[in-house]
């Protein structure tokens, strides 16, 4: 391709290419090593979508959220989920103020921009269930009267995949309102020693600063927008979902929200790329992140198998060989 025609192929999706440094440098502050995973998590606030963390204690999924908060300069909250939390502790209630002789709402920790919903399935289903207004309408309602969220909002969920006692498995519907399903995972020795040796992270993040403002965001958004999906693309990412649906070790496959939060991320991550045309491999890399925790299967599988099975089916459909976006 020409040097002229590129130029004019990214069109307005440079200035996205800055963005996404500027937020993966400043998160990587305080996340050492992880730049795919922060990089995703950007992937899903842009699309207005919410992560599922699945983690191990301990590998700084907090951290996470609090460095991205600060970076879009947006307000964090921390929600601890207990099998006692009611409903009403995350949306907030109407109380009688004496002084005026009348009911006035108290919002509650839900109206911020950045939510950590930590160890969501150690609440009941019905408190869980009090965030899907919130995810799916971008409001809650309380005592008939609706609420609309902060903006931006993006709930972060996270849950051990690994202990069980006491806890209270996400239903199907309910995942399926998740954009991506992350795992943040072990640091390398040499990242881990980094952090040993280094300033406290505290410290780090209460020194961290925003990097880009909400006009930019938004302009980001626009130029995913307008990101170009090829025929061929489009088939490909059809030929994935469809697989899902008809392999005989799943009972209930990919749905048309995975297959439009698939395409969304697809286009964003192109546009984050540089470039105003998605290719086969931004379907294929996403793939895993979008789809996977939205599979239903027929046995029971552990931990991380649900996402090997999606991996043998990206494996087996055929990628487009043409060149794309010339």
């Amino acid at each position: 391709m020409e040097p002229n025609a590129a130029a004019a192929r990214e069109g307005n999706t440079a200035p996205a290419v800055s963005y996404r440094d500027r937020v993966l440098d400043n998160c990587g502050i305080i996340i050492k090593g992880k730049r795919d995973v922060i990089l995703n998590v950007l992937i899903t606030f842009l699309c207005g979508g919410h992560v599922l963390l699945e983690d191990v204690p301990g590998t700084g999924k907090t951290m996470l959220l609090r460095a991205f908060a600060k970076t879009i300069g947006g307000g964090f909250r921390r929600i601890q989920f207990t099998p006692d939390l009611l409903p009403s502790d995350l949306t907030g209630i109407h109380f009688y103020n004496q002084k005026t002789g009348d009911f006035e709402f108290r919002p509650g920790p839900l109206f911020s921009n950045m939510i950590l919903a930590d160890e969501i399935n150690r609440a009941t289903p019905r408190t869980q269930s009090a965030l899907l207004e919130a995810m799916a309408e971008g409001q809650v309602t309380v005592d008939g009267k609706s609420f609309p969220m902060a903006s931006p909002f993006m709930i972060m969920a996270t849950q051990n995949p690994i202990e069980s006692y006491g806890t209270f498995p996400l239903p199907e519907a309910q995942k399926d309102r998740f954009f991506m399903r992350l795992s943040l995972g072990y640091m390398r020795r040499e990242e881990e020693m980094r952090v040993m040796y280094g300033e406290d992270t505290s410290s780090l993040l209460a020194s961290l600063e925003a990097v880009v403002t909400p006009e930019e965001t938004e302009e980001v958004r626009k130029a995913a927008s307008q990101v170009k999906v090829s025929e061929e693309v489009g088939t490909y990412l059809m030929q994935i979902i469809e697989e899902t649906r008809k392999d005989s070790r799943i009972r209930i496959g990919a749905s048309t929200r995975g297959t439009l939060a698939l395409f969304t991320a697809a286009k964003t991550k192109a546009c984050l790329d540089g470039r105003n045309y998605v290719i086969p491999e931004d379907i294929k890399e996403l793939a895993p992140f979008v789809l996977a925790h939205r599979l239903t299967c027929a046995g029971t599988l552990r931990s991380g198998e649900d996402t090997a099975l999606l991996r043998d089916i990206l494996t087996a459909v055929p990628v487009p060989t043409e060149e794309i976006g010339t």
